[in-house]
This record gives C-alpha cells, sequence and structure tokens, in this order.
C-alpha cells in the first residue's frame, strides 16, 4: 500500500476505558518519530466518565484541522458511542476494530461500507498479566501507522507511571495484531526542527505569561479549566499568583484589581462565564485598567453543549459591553497561534489600557498537537507608566488617547477609579462635555491602533475569497490548498483582530475580489453579520456555516467553493 502524507484514526469506548491515555501516547509516539499531528476529542454532557473517543491525524506536514474521513476506528467496547457518530465519518477504505466480546459494529457505523476486523482488546489485555484492552488498542494503533516500535515504547516510558510493563506488554499483543490487517504506513517523516506538543489552552497560558502576565483569578469552567490548571504552577515559577475565586464576578473584579496595582492580569472562561464578566469589562473600560479574558467558547445558549465546540460567542465579545465600550478582541487562528495570539492580546490591553478578549474555542483550546516551536517573545507594548507629581491627570486628553496610569501610592498621583464618568482627574462628572471628551478619548486609543502584519492571515490570490476567523481557518487552509492543486486562485483571509474593525485593511486584502464566501461555525451567521456592519464586501457573498458541534471538514468547503465558482 502506497505510503500516506496523513492518516486519521479515532480511538473510541466508555468511561474508564482510557482511550483519551491511548491517545495522548500515539500522538507523542508520533511526534517523537518526527511527526506532526493533531488530537481533538469528544464526549458527553457528563463531568466525569462517559463515553468518549480521541480523534486523531498523525501527518507529514503541520495542521490544525481532522480529515474528511476516519481511516480507523478502533472501538474498546460500543458502550453510547454511536452518540459520536456524525464526528467519526467513516468510508468504504476506512477500517472498524473492535471486540467481538462487546457486540458487533453498530449499523451506523458499518453501512457506508467500511470493513470490520474483530480484535479480543479483553482477551489479549488479560495474557498480559495486568495490561489493559487500550494498551492493546495502542500497540495496534501505532503498528497500522508504521511507528516506529522505539518511539512508541519510548512515549509510554514518559506517560505511564505504575503498570508500565504489563502496558508495554499488552501493546506487544495489539502491535502483533496489525500484520493481519490492512496497513496504513505513513510516508517518512518531515526533517526534524525544533517542535511543541502542546494544546491551545497551554499555549494561551505561555502566551499569557511571554506577554507579561503575573496575576491570574480564576474559576473553573468546561472547556477553559485546563489553561487555568496549567497556569497555577507555571505564575509560581515566575513570581506570579493565581486565585480560585468564587465564582465569575470575583475572577474579573479580582483581575481589575490586580491590573489597577500595576500587575498584568487576566481571566479565563467560557460563554457563561463571559456573560457574568460584562459589567465588570465596562468598568475596566470606563475606568481604563488593562485585563485580557480568554474566552474558550462552547456551544449555547445558557449550558448548552459544555463539552462541545461553537463561534458562537462572537456577538457577545464584539457588542456585549453597555454603553459605548471600545475594547480589543482578538481571536487566535490555529492551535500554536493560541500562544502569539493571547501574547499579542495582553500587549494590546496594557498599551492602549483597555480590557482584551481573546476568542479560542473548545477545538482550539483541547485539541493536542505537534506543532512547529512558536516565534521569540514579542515584547514591545507596555503599560505607559506615570511618574507623579503635582497636576497629575489620570484621564488627560491625550492625541493618542492614552494616559500615563500611576500605581497606587505614588505619589501625588491619587485618583478616583470607578464606573462613573469622570474629568480629566477623574472626579465624577455629569457633565456632557466631560462625558464627550472622555467617550472621545477611549475611541481614538483604539482608532490610532496600527495592528501591522498580525491584524488577519492573508494567503494566496484570486478572484474568490473565503474569510473565516478561529478554528474555522485549519480545514479553510487544506481546503484552498486543494482548490489550488486543482487549478483554482482562491485567497483565504483569516482575521486575528476582530475589535476594532480594520476596514482599511479588509478592503485591501479583498482588492480585485468578486466572490467572497463567509466560513463560520454557528447557527445565526453572527460573523457574516458582523463583515457587513463593519465592512464593505466587494461582489457576491455568500454564507457556509453550522453550528456546533461538528467541525468543518476540508472537502465539504472545498465543494462548497467549487459548486458557487468553479474553484
Amino acid at each position: 500500500m502506497d505510503a500516506n502524507a496523513s492518516v486519521s484514526v479515532a480511538l473510541a469506548g466508555s468511561g474508564g476505558a482510557g482511550v483519551m491515555t491511548a491517545g495522548n501516547m500515539l500522538l507523542e509516539a508520533a511526534a517523537l518519530a518526527g511527526y506532526y499531528g493533531l488530537m481533538t476529542r469528544t464526549s458527553g454532557p457528563q463531568i466525569r466518565g462517559g463515553e468518549a473517543a480521541a480523534m486523531l491525524r498523525i501527518a507529514t506536514f503541520p495542521g490544525d484541522g481532522q480529515d474528511d474521513r476516519v481511516q480507523v476506528l478502533a472501538a474498546i467496547d460500543w458502550q453510547n458511542v454511536t452518540r459520536f457518530a456524525a464526528e467519526l465519518p467513516l468510508g468504504p477504505a476506512s477500517l472498524i476494530v473492535g471486540d467481538p466480546a462487546q457486540g458487533e459494529p453498530p449499523e451506523i457505523f458499518v453501512r457506508e461500507g467500511a470493513r470490520y476486523a474483530p480484535v479480543a482488546f479483553k482477551a489479549l489485555a488479560a495474557q498480559a498479566s495486568g495490561g489493559w484492552p487500550n494498551m492493546v488498542a495502542l500497540g495496534l494503533l501505532a503498528a497500522l501507522l508504521g511507528l516506529p516500535a522505539a518511539a512508541l515504547e519510548a512515549a509510554m516510558r514518559k506517560s505511564m507511571k505504575k503498570g508500565l510493563e504489563a502496558g508495554l506488554a499488552a501493546a506487544r499483543l495489539g502491535w502483533e495484531q496489525a500484520a493481519a490487517l490492512p496497513q496504513f504506513a505513513l510516508a517518512a517523516p518531515p526533517a526534524k526542527v525544533p517542535r511543541w506538543l502542546i494544546t491551545g489552552n497551554e499555549a494561551a497560558g505561555h502566551g499569557a505569561l511571554r506577554g507579561g502576565v503575573r496575576f491570574v483569578a480564576a474559576y473553573p469552567i468546561t472547556p477553559a479549566t485546563e489553561l487555568l490548571e496549567w497556569l497555577a504552577p507555571a505564575l509560581g515559577q515566575v513570581g506570579g499568583t493565581l486565585v480560585q475565586a468564587e465564582d465569575e464576578l470575583a475572577s474579573i473584579n479580582m483581575a481589575l484589581g490586580a491590573s489597577y496595582g500595576g500587575v498584568a492580569s487576566l481571566t479565563a472562561t467560557s460563554g457563561p462565564g463571559l456573560s457574568l464578566m460584562i459589567e465588570s469589562l465596562g468598568l475596566g473600560v470606563a475606568a481604563e485598567i488593562p485585563v485580557v479574558v480568554v474566552d474558550v467558547m462552547r456551544t449555547g445558549p445558557s449550558t448548552g453543549i459544555a463539552t462541545k465546540s461553537e463561534q458562537a460567542d462572537l456577538g457577545t465579545a464584539l457588542y456585549g459591553l453597555h454603553g459605548d465600550a471600545p475594547h480589543v478582541v482578538v481571536a487566535p487562528n490555529s492551535l500554536a497561534d493560541c500562544l502569539t495570539a493571547t501574547e499579542w492580546a495582553v500587549g494590546l490591553a496594557e498599551s492602549l489600557q483597555v480590557p482584551a478578549i481573546v476568542l479560542s474555542d473548545q477545538y482550539l483550546g483541547q485539541a493536542r498537537a505537534v506543532v512547529d516551536a512558536p516565534p521569540a517573545a514579542q515584547g514591545s507594548l507596555t503599560r505607559q507608566k506615570a511618574q507623579g507629581g503635582e497636576g497629575y491627570r489620570r484621564y488627560a486628553l491625550t492625541p493618542s488617547g492614552v494616559s500615563p496610569m500611576a500605581a497606587p501610592g505614588t505619589a501625588g498621583a491619587v485618583y478616583t477609579a470607578d464606573g462613573l464618568e469622570h474629568n480629566e482627574r477623574g472626579t465624577p462628572s455629569s457633565q456632557a462635555s466631560d462625558h464627550l471628551a472622555q467617550m472621545d478619548k477611549r475611541a481614538r486609543k483604539l482608532a490610532q491602533l496600527d495592528p501591522g502584519e498580525a491584524w488577519a492571515s492573508v494567503e494566496g490570490d484570486g478572484e474568490t475569497a473565503l474569510v473565516t476567523f478561529g478554528s474555522c481557518t485549519g480545514p479553510a487552509r487544506e481546503a484552498l490548498a486543494r482548490a489550488r492543486a486543482a487549478g483554482a486562485a482562491v485567497r483565504l483571509v483569516s482575521l486575528r483582530l476582530l475589535a476594532p474593525a480594520q476596514p482599511a485593511l479588509l478592503a485591501r486584502a479583498l482588492a480585485g475580489v468578486k466572490r467572497v464566501l463567509v466560513l463560520e461555525q454557528n447557527h445565526s451567521g453572527q460573523f457574516l453579520r458582523y463583515l457587513r456592519a463593519e465592512y464593505e464586501l466587494p461582489g457576491e457573498v455568500k454564507s457556509l456555516r453550522r453550528p456546533g458541534p461538528l467541525p468543518f471538514r476540508p472537502a465539504e468547503i472545498h465543494e462548497a467553493l467549487a459548486h458557487w465558482s468553479g474553484a
């Protein structure tokens, strides 16, 4: 069989089957062998336990999207796995491996023509004197992909704290079963360069630290909790502090208080928490206190589907603050970009003295991937600090809109910082002239922002453009690569800076475009409505959208482009 540039596999099972553990080890083995890889996960709404699936794509190239089809589905058991059927698309060339002791594969998985091969995971594990079925499946999948046995063993030794020898024995038994099955061997790995194995949430944590964040207030919420868990020890290593607050309202207010005290601060949450933080974000705008909120979006409304991804907090992030409240919204467009986008957001918040929202999502945040090492820290955007002295005006009407911020206790720099409108000194005022002057000042800060090339990723050229943001960018890139390989001229614009809007930059990026396809993962077309409100889109505009939890696949994006424009 010809070697593959990428192979997609899925490992599914009920609670306690260890599919995530095995998936992480398989990704680690691929990384040690020199490959790129991406692992996303799906689970039900339960807090702990329950059915789950680890979905991996191992490749010779970096990528942020799963492929069109799962080539190998290994199921430890079939308990409720049908709930994930739509997220595990199979085809005639796919292979299903299951334990015959757990019954036959459900009809929904085999009706596409996929081949079924029984492998007795549980019985084989019993032969390994304390082994586990998930380790048998791990060895089987590694062998089917053609990964080196040494890389698999190294990954297991790195990850397993107990039961290592039994695990290795079980994996060897699984490896032996692969000889009788169709092979899905990968092509030779690319040249080795420095790479990281990291989740999007961990990357956002790295970015926060590189941006200078030294205080985090947190209230756990799926799917942002891992970011906070990673930051807790990491902050301690750099002299920072993380406090677990009693709720989201306390979290944002603690972060604002620490920032008022002179420390770059952050909190992380998801949609329900962001809703609770809105009033205090308005306080941050009025009092010009920088703070960063990382919103790892999930499906809504209300509790929605807490473990699934959706881009439906966009409207809230852009327009949810009451009153005219200029602030920054940044959206990372890849897992690795969670680092650089968060670092940039911290710098923007600090230098402009505004709240900044980072719109990540469950897909990016909880995915784990092998990525190229990120660029060096940016380290250029910092807070303008006041030295104090007679006549200090905290909210002075400067040409840039940014006025020096004094830390509490600075001699001669006492001022009031609250949510009331105020004059230049910070004294509360109900005068129309003061309100207009301060509104103009706050708007001026964002109007003068020059984001450079960081505002978006602009790739390719042609009369057709696909405009998107966030986690839709990965499959969009792959779809456009296929279109270009077929001879079509198509360009991609993935916005990273969503607020303030950059109409002149987008107009330049879309120069000569006659057709625009807007891609987003929500039900109502929030991104399209935003683009129409803030920008002038050229030519004919169409929308490709759907709500979570199903991610977009490259083939459906390519098909939409081809059907519409001949791309």
